[in-house]
Order: structure tokens, then C-alpha cells, then sequence
């Protein structure tokens, strides 16, 4: 007798239905698992026996061969054990379930037949209902993830003997309420940018570079602030969609990093790697190929802090990701295209002591240390990030005032404005949510200047001899200055201020 249970492998960050076969026949009792099974899933057999012995049930005592069709993808992880375990018990009682047909099935199992949770619950929905499956059984921990994914009856199991008798209509189960856009209500945050001191005109660069969706680079000595203001961007940057989150979730759910009790990630994601990071556990990559740290800031903030402490070649590598928004990761194991459109927020020091060019503190490096410092950022990256900001120690006078600084929610409401003109000028269809990734036409029908901002430009790129990227860059920016303050055209004060924020090209790198 053959059973089939259906169920899914993921593969990068998407999932592929996944059919399994059970037959039992003639021979010496065993158990075969065949169909490309990594490590974890031909030490199924192990669980699955003791689940079922622990469960009431017994294993086929007969030569039983479980294939996981098709053969040509690799089955990674221990979300096997339950359907195959569900495929045994039917196979043993040549009983038909008709239920199997309709559904698919995921999930751990313990010893004791309890079914523990899994990664990917998200992306096993999404290919569950593209293959026309009425439900999904999966373990109670992952329901909540999966029920955001409608058109689907999601019903979370906590053993074994629970799924056979649901599937086997003994019992009844009430699927999982779907969550939806009402998880974005009310979302708490701990931090504001109300608790900043000073640093004025950082944080309008901030402001910019958050309205438009560019790329920002802060310098400054120690203890400027640098990393709080970072840290508080997530907090003016506009609400994730229901899409947008879905898209996050599904990347977060893959690499288990969703929080216990999580539905969806509502939050911007916030990615801070230490710089001790590899090239592989930034683009990610490993053995399965599982998303790295750029993914993981999707649609969010990607902080490098002490930059230049970071390795030159995994610098790099972020190339691509700042152009394209995906990233492309081959391994042995194949080819993956990961989501990476991420804004990156950089802070470094001056030098390795942190404090050239400070006029009240006395600089301990030679020249050729801050060379050699300085030029760990190489000028193509530079390149890709639209705004370098120096942010200046903090006067004792600013650090001790008592008037409250603007909160995030006025910041906020400011770029909001300013990301809806852009979203009117762009079209609600277009793939491009901000001035960021405006390609070449758009840059030549929405960033047209005048006269005076051609004279301008033109003399700015002589002295300052910019890259034709870093041309484009300053256009972009000046785009986003103007819609801040309201205004169709671009004018020479808008021009100026994003020359402003290339400065850095000549005095660090020139």
C-alpha cells in the first residue's frame, strides 16, 4: 500500500511542495528514507518510532520506504517528522484519510510524539495555498505566523495524536483567527529622538536621508552621538504595509528569528552586526543557504557601526545589494536570490583615536595611520552612500539644556508628507517607494534644474571632482530636500544643501 502526505521544503526563502510517499511491503522491518534527505531528516525515522510507540501507536512491521519526491531537492530540517509519521500510521491500518489529499503537514516531533515548532511556517502557507490546499497542519507554536496568509484553514496541532485524530475526523479543531492588519495598531517604541541633544544639523541630515530612503554615513569623535541617532531612525521612517511585513516575515520565519508568540514583524527591522562579521553572515550563504544580515534588515535599517573596523573585502560585497535590492548567493548547494532593499546607516570615526580635527582634544595618530584608517572605505562604496554627515562632540550647554528636543512623531509626520509626494509622483504601481532607487529616466524627468542650478552643479563637480554616481547621488538628494520644503522644482538652495552632505568626498577621501 502507497499513502501520500503532502507537505513543503524551503529553499532560501521560498517553499516547495514536497510529496510523501509511503509504501510497506514484503521484507525484513525497516525503514528507508530516500529523496535527497540531509542529516536531520534520515534521523526522522529514530523520532518518528519512538513518537509513535510513546504515542499509542505502532510503526509498520514491515519494509517500509518513505520518499520525498521530488528526488532532485535537497530536504533539509526535522519538518518531515510529523507527515511522515502521519503517512506510517495510515500505511500500518490501510486506512484512507481523505483529508491528506486537501491538506499539508510540517512539523517536529519529540520523542514523546509532543510537535514542536518550525522555521518557515510562513512561507509553507504561501506555497500550500498556491498549490490550491484547503488547510495546513502545523505545530500550535507556528499557527499564528501561518494565519496571516488568507484563502487557507490553518490548524495548530500539539502531538501527534492530535493531528492522526483530526485528520482521521475523530476530532474537531478550530482553525487559527487570521491576523492581519490589525497587529500594526498601537505599536509601542521605547526610544524617541526627543532624548537626542543637539546635533541640529544631524538630524535634519537624518530627516533626509530617511524621506528619500538614502544611504547615510556619520563621522564624528566618540560619544557624539552617533549610534543614538541611529538607533532612533526606525522611529521616523513610514509604517510597513501588510505586504512589506509579509515579505519581512517570511525572511525572519526561514532563519527562526522570529519572536515566540509572533504573528508578523510590524516593526522596521533594525540589523546591527558586529564588525567582526563575515562576507558570508552579511550576504548570507552557509551550507543551506540561508539569508544574511542584509536580508535581514529588508525593508529596513542596516547599521554598520566603526565602519572602518569593518574587513575592506566585507565592505564590499555590499555592492551590489546598495544598487540592485537583492542579493544573488551561489553555494554548492545552488543559487539563491535574496531581498535586500535596506537603507544603510554607517558611523565611524575621524581616525582610530576618534579625535582629528577635535580643537579642545589632541589627536595620538600619525598621518599615515589616519591614511590607512581612512582608506578601509574605498571610493566606490563612498559612492553608493548619499549622505556623509560629520557629527561634532556635544557642547556642555546643549548636553544640559532642559527644553525638550522634536520628537520622533513630528519628524515622522514630516516625512510621511514627503514620501507621499513621492509615492503621487511614482504611481502607487511603480516599484520605486522613494527618490532612492529612481533610475536614469526618472532622474532626467523629475530632477530637472534651471540656470542657476546647472551653474551651480556644474562648478561644484569641477571642484569637488564627483563621480558620475556621485552626480546622480546629489540630484536624489536635492529631489528629497525639495519635497520636503514643498516644492515642485528643485532650486539652488536645494542644491546646496545636498552638496552639503557630499563634503566629505574632499576632505576625507580626496
Amino acid at each position: 500500500m502507497i499513502t501520500r502526505v503532502f507537505s513543503a521544503a524551503v529553499v532560501g526563502i521560498e517553499a516547495t511542495e514536497i510529496e510523501i510517499e509511503v509504501h510497506t511491503g514484503p521484507g525484513e522491518p525497516s525503514i528507508i528514507v530516500v529523496g535527497l534527505p540531509d542529516a536531520a531528516v534520515k534521523e526522522s525515522k529514530d523520532r518518528v518510532i519512538a513518537a509513535l510507540s510513546n504515542s499509542g501507536y505502532r510503526w509498520p512491521r514491515k519494509r517500509t520506504t518513505v520518499n520525498l519526491a521530488p528526488a532532485d531537492i535537497r530536504k533539509q530540517g526535522p519538518s518531515f517528522d510529523l507527515p511522515i509519521a502521519l503517512g506510517m500510521i495510515a500505511a500500518d491500518r490501510e486506512e484512507e484519510l481523505p483529508r491528506f489529499a486537501h491538506c499539508a503537514v510540517a512539523g517536529e516531533l519529540a520523542l514523546t510524539g509532543e510537535v514542536r515548532p518550525v522555521k518557515g511556517a510562513l512561507p509553507l502557507a504561501l506555497e500550500a495555498r498556491a498549490r490550491g490546499k484547503k488547510a495546513l497542519i502545523l505545530p500550535a507554536a507556528n499557527a499564528a505566523e501561518a494565519a496571516v496568509v488568507g484563502g487557507i484553514d490553518v490548524y495548530g496541532v500539539r502531538n501527534l495524536r492530535e493531528a492522526h485524530e483530526f485528520l482521521s475526523r475523530s476530532i474537531t479543531l478550530s482553525a487559527e483567527p487570521r491576523s492581519g492588519n490589525e497587529v500594526f495598531k498601537d505599536i509601542p517604541v521605547d526610544v524617541d529622538f526627543s532624548e537626542v541633544k543637539g546635533q541640529h544639523l544631524v538630524r535634519r541630515a537624518v530627516e533626509v536621508a530617511v524621506a528619500g530612503g538614502h544611504n547615510l554615513l556619520l563621522i564624528g569623535p566618540p560619544g557624539s552621538g552617533k549610534s543614538m541617532l541611529a538607533r532612533r531612525i526606525p522611529t521616523i521612517m513610514p509604517p510597513m504595509s501588510l505586504e512589506e511585513s509579509i515579505e519581512v516575515t517570511t525572511i525572519h520565519s526561514v532563519c527562526g528569528a522570529l519572536l515566540p508568540g509572533s504573528a508578523l514583524v510590524t516593526r522596521r527591522p533594525f540589523r546591527d552586526p558586529h564588525h567582526t562579521v563575515s562576507d558570508i553572515g552579511l550576504l548570507g550563504g552557509t551550507a543551506q543557504v540561508t539569508p544574511g544580515e542584509i536580508s535581514m534588515a529588508h525593508h529596513g535599517v542596516l547599521f554598520l557601526d566603526e565602519l572602518a573596523e569593518f574587513r575592506r573585502s566585507t565592505l564590499e560585497v555590499l555592492r551590489q545589494p546598495l544598487e540592485e535590492g537583492s542579493v544573488t548567493v551561489t553555494r554548492a548547494a545552488g543559487s539563491t536570490t535574496f531581498p535586500s532593499a535596506f537603507m544603510l546607516v554607517a558611523a565611524m570615526n575621524p581616525c582610530p583615536c576618534g579625535h582629528h580635527g577635535d580643537p579642545k582634544r589632541e589627536c595620538r595618530c600619525s598621518p599615515g595611520q589616519i591614511e590607512r584608517y581612512r582608506r578601509k572605505i574605498s571610493g566606490p562604496l563612498l559612492d553608493r552612500i548619499d549622505l556623509h554627515v560629520e557629527a561634532p562632540a556635544i557642547a556642555y550647554d546643549e548636553l544640559t539644556a532642559t527644553s525638550p528636543a522634536e520628537s520622533s512623531e513630528l519628524i515622522r509626520a514630516r516625512v510621511l508628507r514627503a514620501r507621499d509626494i513621492q509615492r503621487t509622483r511614482f504611481g502607487s504601481t511603480a516599484r520605486i517607494p522613494c527618490n532612492a532607487r529612481m533610475g536614469h529616466s526618472q532622474l532626467r524627468e523629475h530632477c530637472l534644474l534651471d540656470d542657476d542650478g546647472n551653474e551651480l552643479l556644474r562648478n561644484a563637480m569641477t571642484d569637488l571632482n564627483f563621480s558620475a554616481r556621485g552626480y546622480h547621488r546629489i540630484l536624489k538628494v536635492a529631489r528629497t530636500v525639495a519635497d520636503l520644503a514643498g516644492s515642485v522644482s528643485i532650486r539652488p538652495d536645494h542644491l546646496l544643501e545636498a552638496l552639503g552632505y557630499r563634503s566629505l568626498d574632499r576632505n576625507l577621501w580626496g
